[in-house]
């Protein structure tokens, strides 16, 4: 566990160089924050209630996921192109044999990346939104570590998407497709580009039980405290389930890339 914590630490310290980078990544996602803001109020000003939020509520949406854009990878994991080019230029034989498993190792240099993109690019966006717009805010202190439970567990479900979809590079002459597929998938069912209760009928249900709306639709409602009590309790259920069940996959798919790797070297 502390070679873990300590690729942990080096992956929150490796992103916290890039303070430049970080800086305009804050001004991205507000600029971004502003026009989504304009053009929900002007949404919700024409269909008051819809989807079953008021306007602030719906503000708080579009800070929440100009926050979690970068911490739960709504549009990359921040580390897939990496682990695709490892295995085009054949390094993932030396990162397989490395008394340490593979996806433990990325799992924890991603978990930095997010931890250091949630205090460097997650919290001033929202702090803009609330001073200029008047969004919901928590009732309660509990809504809080509430809500940031729920990231964390989106963040997982993120990651094993994005490790998924990297080690599709193992049997493709290129990864880029399915990465380039992965990022659509993200961007329209995780609910970024507008809540999926708003979805209409049959694309709605099935785009609140697919795995990406643990990414941010789910969040997002812990936040809006519509969840909570045994509602809470099964959001994050379906949050961990889907962690759970991508993380499995992700360790059998490693194990068949392992012996690919083992059988051609031999």
């Amino acid at each position: 566990m502390r070679l873990y914590a300590t690729v942990a630490a080096g992956g929150f310290r490796r992103h916290a160089t890039y303070r430049v980078a970080t800086a305009a990544g804050v001004f991205t996602n507000t600029v971004f924050g502003f026009i989504l803001s304009y053009t929900y109020i002007a949404l919700w000003d024409a269909r008051p209630a819809l989807g079953g939020y008021d306007k602030g509520d719906a503000l708080a949406y579009v800070w929440i996921g100009q926050a979690l854009i970068t911490v739960c990878g709504l549009m990359g994991g921040g580390f897939e192109e990496e682990l695709v080019e490892r295995i085009r230029t054949g390094d993932i034989a030396v990162d397989l044999y490395r008394p340490a498993d593979l996806q433990t190792w990325w799992f924890a240099a991603n978990l930095g990346r997010s931890a250091y993109q949630l205090l460097g690019r997650g919290i001033a966006p929202m702090v803009f939104g609330a001073l200029v717009f008047d969004l919901t805010l928590p009732g309660h202190w509990w809504t809080w570590p509430a809500f940031l439970a729920s990231v964390a567990l989106g963040a997982a479900v993120s990651f094993a998407l994005w490790y998924l979809a990297a080690m599709s590079a193992f049997w493709l002459l290129d990864g880029q497709g399915v990465l380039q597929a992965a990022w659509l998938g993200g961007l329209f069912f995780s609910g970024m580009l507008l809540p999926l209760n708003v979805f209409p009928g049959a694309l709605g249900e099935l785009a609140r039980v697919l795995p990406w709306a643990s990414m941010l639709q789910v969040p997002a409602d812990v936040y809006l405290g519509r969840h909570e009590g045994w509602g809470l309790l099964r959001a994050y259920a379906f949050q961990g389930g889907w962690a759970l069940a991508l993380l499995a996959t992700g360790r059998g798919v490693q194990a068949l890339a392992t012996r690919k790797v083992v059988v051609q070297g031999g």
